[in-house]
């Protein structure tokens, strides 16, 4: 009787425990994006708006996800590129802090690689031209580069050459940070659905820019994410006709 009554107990125990393993798995599985580059939304976002208490949140976050110090320098650098110097600049002194308080508490963070130099024998601008070429999926052409040719050439040359150049954060990672910085910020939804296309062309998959939408919803705020996903729309729409 005990044998059966001991039996019984332990089959509703794994039950209970098989239910409650899923339902922790379930975020992971569903979310799209995993739980670092779920930290990379957060850092981008944050920096972006300015929202320097949240950001140091955010920060501690992401370096608990396993996001290097080095891979955070470079989203927090190359944010600069988006929301100019001043956010950039505060966000790394926030990172400054929050590395010093990490230390204190004598918790030791991962440093990660430092960016490869850029390849010999080729400039900023050629390199800039083939990344941007193979991010977009073609040539960039346009009238605002006839326009104003300076711009063109600090796209290719430093954006995409200087910036995007760098090995030691890859294409989906600086994409999901620029779609995150650009949507927490108003008035860009051309950019916005410009780095979407992007974010599609270097493999980062419907759901996981749902994912990332989703992130911003609950992190960020509402309208942010109603934005985004409307942009996401047409830029699906658009693709699949």
């Amino acid at each position: 009787m005990r044998k059966k009554i001991a039996a019984i107990l332990t089959g509703i125990f794994l039950s209970i425990f098989s239910m409650t393993a899923v339902s922790q798995a379930q975020p992971t599985i569903h979310s799209g994006l995993n739980v670092k580059q779920q930290g990379i939304v957060t850092i981008a976002a944050f920096t972006a708006k300015g929202d320097l208490e949240r950001l140091k949140t955010a920060l501690n976050e992401g370096l608990d996800a396993g996001l290097t110090v080095n891979e955070i320098k470079e989203i927090l650098v190359q944010m600069y590129a988006y929301c100019g110097f001043p956010r950039s600049l505060n966000g790394i002194n926030t990172f400054m802090n929050v590395m010093k308080e990490r230390e204190a508490k004598g918790i030791k963070d991962e440093l990660g690689r430092e960016a490869s130099p850029l390849p010999a024998g080729k400039s900023s601008i050629e390199l800039g031209t083939e990344v941007q070429t193979s991010l977009i999926g073609a040539p960039a052409s346009g009238a605002i580069y006839t326009f104003a040719p300076a711009i063109d050439e600090f796209l290719k040359g430093h954006l995409f050459g200087d910036i995007f150049g760098r090995d030691n954060l890859d294409y989906q990672s600086r994409e999901i940070a620029t779609i995150s910085a650009l949507a927490s910020m108003n008035g860009v939804n051309n950019q916005l659905r410009s780095h979407f296309n992007v974010g599609l062309n270097v493999g980062l998959t419907e759901a996981q820019l749902r994912s990332l939408i989703t992130v911003l919803e609950t992190r960020v705020g509402k309208q942010e994410a109603d934005n985004a996903t409307g942009v996401l729309n047409n830029v699906i729409s658009g693709r699949t006709r």
